[in-house]
């Protein structure tokens, strides 16, 4: 790990305003207001967050650029993102590249760009925001895979760019792209999106969820375990979903009665159903059936947040990213002790998780590379 620098914009003032952070959400918080901070996103070792004034700050692994700070330094504490201190209103991170919408509702990207995931044209590694080819407006939300971007557009359209070997552009070829293309039968209507490692969801306006992309464990929800190149209907859904997380091999949606369902891999108790045995169609996540709030997926995990504040979460715990002492799988949900049933946000890394409380931010899990922003 590379040495850690304060910013020096980090000021008594701003951590003031902003936040510090703490390693595990069990023991030890640390005292600092987060009502500045609006938005929180995870990547598979990095994190960022989003201020209400349009800054963007990240942490955590640093080799391809994806912290946007203009380096590739790892960091321990939150760094500026290069050019977006007042210019931000959604952020989104992948596998090692991160992405946000402009007050102007235009995207820029950063860091890994292999398979032209910042769809900018090219596939050169950005360690400082880069404008996404034909987006410069008309986008209100953007999400992140492994290796592959999406938008949302204010028409409720979806446009997807980078690795498409999997389908996960949903434009009916296995082409990468690398500027953003049209996902054919999603032109309008679309409320909200979710990308995982390789595949891709949409929950309509009637909420109804379609995904396309990476399928060999059933992720996609349409009773088969095919690719698909296109959009296809989850099957046993209707109209009932509200919010939709995509991790790297399995699915979960929040109803509009506040309940859980997952589906896809489950080798590590992702799914939330007190098995192991992978699904390729949606099921109640146990005890989760109402009051649910906001839901999130990370590699090989899962996180819920209910109307009291409290957060739950279930699956792989090898880095004790579902907040249990133990290292060994969690088939369902278990509730993360220290948060003081605040909790108003979830954002779920490739083997970490944060939640935004009402005073601070709690990080636990993975900490090799920095990314729960505090060293241990």
């Amino acid at each position: 790990m590379q040495p850690t620098r304060r910013h020096p914009l980090l000021t008594a003032s701003l951590l003031f305003h902003a936040l510090l952070f703490i390693a595990c959400a069990q023991t030890h918080p640390l005292s600092a207001p987060s009502s500045r901070v609006v938005d929180l996103t995870a990547g598979a070792s990095h994190t960022c967050m989003l201020l209400a004034g349009g800054q963007i700050q990240c942490w955590g692994l640093n080799d391809s650029g994806q912290l946007g700070d203009g380096t590739l330094t790892n960091r321990a504490l939150p760094e500026d993102v290069i050019g977006m201190m007042v210019t931000a209103k959604a952020i989104a991170a992948g596998e090692r590249h991160t992405c946000a919408v402009t007050t102007r509702a235009g995207v820029k990207c950063w860091g890994s760009n292999h398979d032209s995931q910042l769809g900018d044209g090219t596939n050169i590694d950005r360690v400082a925001p880069t404008n996404v080819a034909g987006l410069t407006s008309g986008i209100r939300t953007i999400v992140a895979g492994e290796q592959h971007t999406c938008g949302l557009t204010v028409a409720g359209g979806v446009k997807c760019w980078g690795s498409n070997r999997k389908g996960q552009l949903g434009d009916g070829s296995d082409v990468n792209r690398n500027t953003p293309v049209d996902v054919p039968g999603l032109t309008a209507g679309v409320s909200t999106l979710a990308a995982g490692w390789q595949h891709t969801c949409a929950v309509t306006i009637a909420g109804e969820v379609k995904c396309w992309g990476d399928n060999q464990d059933g992720q996609l929800g349409d009773g088969t375990a095919i690719d698909k190149h296109a959009p296809v209907e989850v099957t046993g859904l209707g109209s009932v979903v509200r919010a939709i997380a995509a991790g790297a091999r399995h699915t979960c949606v929040l109803t509009v009665t506040g309940g859980v369902k997952c589906w896809g891999n489950n080798q590590n108790g992702q799914l939330g159903d007190g098995s192991v045995n992978t699904r390729v169609t949606p099921l109640d996540v146990t005890g989760l059936t109402s009051n649910v709030s906001a839901i999130a997926a990370g590699k090989q995990h899962s996180c819920a947040l209910d109307t009291s504040g409290t957060v739950k979460c279930w699956g792989d715990n090898r880095h004790r990213e579902v907040g249990d002492d133990g290292e060994s799988e969690t088939v369902t949900p278990l509730e993360i002790k220290g948060l003081s049933h605040n909790a108003r946000a979830l954002a779920a890394g490739g083997e970490h998780t944060c939640a935004l409380s009402l005073d601070k931010i709690h990080c636990w899990g993975n900490n090799v590379y920095g990314q729960l922003g505090k060293k241990t």
